[in-house]
């Protein structure tokens, strides 16, 4: 029987739809609309996209989008400098700066510039130790919209057994200290681990963030497991093909066969990411303005 088609899609146009309505609330308490500034620094036509939507976004969520687009040669100091003047600013509730940046320039240094409370993309060292200790901050919002899939799909996750593949700053070591914080029993793998098919095939819960297209195969998977799959790659071009298929890290056909649920690729957890980056915002914009944020936020 074929798994269950998690719609990612579906759930982040709701709670699009939730912070939009909370957002207008949060402007007739405080008198002014959240707001969230993108740096982008250079050309890269894939961040010129994702800067796109997301100023669409935050614009059809009721809130202030302020884009600062800086030429490819700016220097450190002048990219710290404005990151500085963002910090200072009241009408910024969060700050985004668009990854990868130019070689030249030093992201871990920017990201360690921006005021944690204003970090609504949860990258911030501060962020990564309160999550890590269990103190409210931010969370990168890839595994945080994963996250909110797994709770919506399986309710309380106590006493499951989860690996989560990958084990990068962004989403791996969130996404297994966020399933630890849910009571799930959570093994990180990687590239290195021995005898990988055999450590995800305990799992209930499979979280793949390793960055290979279709790496983890059918017969990996435990029967009824739920799948929820972070990868985004593209393969390359069939014949009479412009441009290949998006995959995942999940061999998605086979894997659906045996899985209980799973999410597509396209239309899983990649659109979760900007919802819950306007989440986040709100979130920032209630604590900066002192008022308290509306219970389901």
């Amino acid at each position: 029987m074929a798994a269950d088609r998690i719609d990612g899609k579906a759930f982040a146009e709701g709670l699009r739809t939730r912070v939009g309505g909370w957002a207008s609330d949060f402007e007739g308490a405080a008198g002014r609309k959240a707001g969230l500034a993108v740096v982008l620094v250079g050309e890269d036509p894939a961040s010129q996209v994702y800067v796109r939507s997301k100023g669409k976004a935050v614009a059809a969520a009721n809130m202030n989008g302020f884009e600062h687009h800086l030429p490819a040669d700016t220097s450190q100091e002048d990219l710290l400098a404005l990151v500085e003047r963002l910090n200072a600013d009241d009408a910024v509730d969060g700050i985004l700066v668009q990854l990868p940046l130019p070689d030249h320039l030093d992201d871990q240094a920017v990201i360690a510039a921006i005021d944690p409370d204003k970090d609504v993309d949860g990258f911030h060292v501060a962020n990564a130790g309160r999550l890590a200790v269990g103190q409210t901050g931010f969370v990168p919002c890839t595994p945080l919209g994963c996250m909110m899939l797994l709770a919506d799909r399986l309710g309380d996750l106590s006493g499951l057994e989860a690996v989560v593949i990958g084990r990068s700053n962004i989403v791996g070591k969130p996404m297994a200290q966020l399933l630890l914080d849910a009571n799930a029993t959570v093994t990180i793998a990687h590239s290195r681990t021995k005898d990988l098919p055999s450590v995800v095939r305990r799992a209930d819960i499979v979280v793949a963030a390793v960055g290979r297209a279709e790496m983890i195969k059918a017969d990996w998977l435990k029967p009824g497991a739920t799948v929820i799959d972070v990868g985004i790659n593209r393969l390359p071009p069939a014949d009479g093909e412009e441009r290949g298929r998006l995959v995942g890290d999940v061999d998605y056909g086979p894997a659906s066969e045996i899985a209980s649920a799973i999410t597509p690729v396209p239309g899983g957890v990649g659109p979760m990411t900007i919802a819950v980056l306007l989440r986040n915002t709100l979130v920032a914009a209630y604590a900066h303005a002192g008022l308290d944020a509306p219970e389901g936020l």
